[in-house]
C-alpha cells in the first residue's frame, strides 16, 4: 500500500512510467517505421469501414455496424499497426515529463495522420471497386459527415471521438494482457462508429469512400471536416483525458522531468 503522503498509487505510478518509455519509443522511431505503420494503420481502420458498410447494407441498423466496425480496431492493436489519434495519450506524456520534444510530436502526428490517410484512400478505392453494390450506403454515410459542418454540435461529436479514443488507449495500458486489451478494443470502437462520433481518421475514410462512389460534396466539405474533427479531437484527447490524467500524478511527472534518465522504478 502507498503510505507517502501526496503520491498516486504504485499502480498508477508503474503505468504512468510504461506511457512514458513507450511514448520515448514512439518519438524516436524512424521515419520509415513511422510512414509504414501509419499507412498499415489506415489500411487496418479501412477493414472496419468494410464491415460497417456491409452491415449496414444489410441490416440499416447503425448500432449493429458500429459493432461490426470493431474489427477494424482488432486488427489495429494484434497487427501493432498505428493510428493518429492514438498517439494522444502515450507520446504526450512523455513531452510533458521530458522524454521526448515538442518536435518530436509534431512529426509522429503529421507523419501518422498522413500515413493513415493515403492508406484508407488506397483500402477505400479497393473497396468501394470490388463492391460496387455498397456505393449507394457509402455515399449516404460519407455524405453524413461531411454535411455535418462548423458548428458547436460537430465540435463537440469531435471531443467526444478524441476522448473515446484516448481513454481506450489508457484502458489498454493499464494491462500487459493482450486478451483484456482486446476488450476496450471492441467496446471502444464500436462506441465510436456506432454513435457517429465525429473521427478525423475513421470519418475521412466514409468521405473518401463517398468521394469514390459518386457523392457530389467536393474536396472542399472533406477538408473542412477534417480540419474541423482534427481540432476537436485533439481537444478531447489531449486537454479532455490526457491532461486530466497528468494531474493524477504531479508529483511523479516532476520527477522525470528532474531524472528523465532515471530507469524506471529506480
Amino acid at each position: 500500500m502507498n503510505t507517502t503522503p501526496g503520491r498516486p498509487e504504485p499502480e498508477i505510478e508503474q503505468a504512468f512510467d510504461r506511457l512514458v518509455d513507450e511514448g520515448q519509443e514512439r518519438l524516436e522511431r524512424p521515419l520509415l517505421a513511422l510512414i509504414s505503420t501509419g499507412l498499415l494503420g489506415g489500411i487496418d481502420v479501412g477493414f472496419g469501414v468494410l464491415a460497417y458498410l456491409v452491415v449496414k447494407e444489410h441490416t440499416g441498423d447503425t448500432i449493429l455496424a458500429g459493432i461490426a466496425f470493431s474489427v477494424g480496431f482488432v486488427a489495429l492493436l494484434l497487427a501493432r499497426s498505428e493510428l493518429f489519434t492514438e498517439n494522444f495519450l502515450v507520446p504526450v506524456t512523455a513531452v510533458v515529463a521530458r522524454s521526448g520534444t515538442l518536435r518530436g510530436l509534431a512529426r509522429l502526428w503529421g507523419v501518422t495522420l498522413a500515413a493513415n490517410l493515403v492508406g484508407g484512400l488506397l483500402i477505400m478505392w479497393i473497396l468501394v471497386t470490388a463492391r460496387p453494390d455498397l456505393e449507394e450506403t457509402a455515399v449516404e454515410v460519407g455524405t453524413h459527415y461531411a454535411e455535418l459542418g462548423v458548428s458547436l454540435e460537430s465540435f463537440a461529436l469531435a471531443v467526444l471521438a478524441g476522448a473515446v479514443i484516448t481513454l481506450m488507449t489508457r484502458m489498454q495500458h493499464a494491462t500487459e494482457s493482450l486478451g483484456v486489451q482486446l476488450v476496450p478494443a471492441v467496446l471502444f470502437g464500436a462506441l465510436l462508429a456506432g454513435a457517429e462520433l465525429f473521427h478525423c481518421v475513421l470519418d475521412s475514410l466514409f468521405m473518401m469512400g463517398a468521394l469514390i462512389a459518386g457523392a457530389d460534396f467536393g474536396l472542399g466539405a472533406f477538408a473542412g471536416a477534417l480540419g474541423w474533427s482534427l481540432l476537436g479531437n485533439l481537444v478531447g484527447g489531449v486537454g479532455l483525458v490526457t491532461g486530466l490524467r497528468l494531474l493524477r500524478v504531479p508529483q511523479r511527472v516532476e520527477e522525470e522531468r528532474e531524472h528523465p534518465d532515471q530507469p524506471v522504478g529506480g
